[in-house]
Parts: C-alpha cells; structure tokens; sequence
C-alpha cells in the first residue's frame, strides 16, 4: 500500500560524501517517521538515524556529527546527507517509513520498508 523508493547509493572513497533519497508514494494518510537503517554483511539490521513528523531526529552514535537526516513533508521524502564517510559505513541502507494510509473509509497503520541501496566506502 506505501512503496519506498530509494537512490543515492553507490561507491565513494573514504572522507568523501553520499546523499540517499527515499520517496514513498500510496495511499497515504500520515506518515509518523521515517529513517534509515543499515546492514552490513555478517551483522544485524541497525537503526542509522530516523526523524518524526514534528522534525525531532535521533541518530546513531557511530554516525553523529557526520550524517544529517531531511525531510521534504510536501513530497513525503526522506533524505540522508552522508560526510566523513568511513569503510565501517559500508552496508546495504534500506529506507523505512511507519504511519497511516487511507483506502475509501478505512484508515490503517503501515510499516513499509524499501529495497535497499549499497552504499561502498574504498579506497
């Protein structure tokens, strides 16, 4: 009922920049949050900053300082500005987005997930 579409991702050099956008289109009544999360081989799925409606954002410790989460309510996007990138910051990022979609009369809860970008920091 949401998709998330994701773009941004790609291969950089450390210290270099990447920007990852996310647009979810649907039925979509509200969206509540949206964010990144990340996961790299071998590891479990983590959360890498996530921001709500009212525009408070958390991030990961191991990103702060370096990583700036965005939002475009008017287009429902999401933006992740990548600085400072570190081999550790490579991992596949999925976009995710929770809220409310409204289909006639009927008003539901969402969680949706999109399908993932790699992002790639080498020299």
């Amino acid at each position: 009922q949401v998709q998330l579409v994701e773009s941004g991702g790609g291969l950089v050099q450390p210290g270099g920049s990447l920007r990852l956008s996310c647009a979810a289109s649907g039925s979509i009544f509200a969206i509540n949050t949206m964010g990144w999360y990340r996961q790299a081989p071998g590891k479990q799925r983590e959360l890498v900053a996530a921001v709500t409606s009212g525009g408070t954002a958390n991030y990961a410790d191991s990103v702060k300082g370096r990583f700036t989460i965005s939002t475009n309510n008017a287009k429902n996007t999401v933006y992740l500005q990548m600085n400072s990138l570190k081999p550790e910051d490579t991992a596949v990022y999925y976009c995710n987005a929770a809220g409310a979609v409204q289909i006639l009369a009927i008003r539901k809860d969402f969680t949706s997930w999109g399908q993932g970008t790699q992002v790639t920091v080498s020299a």
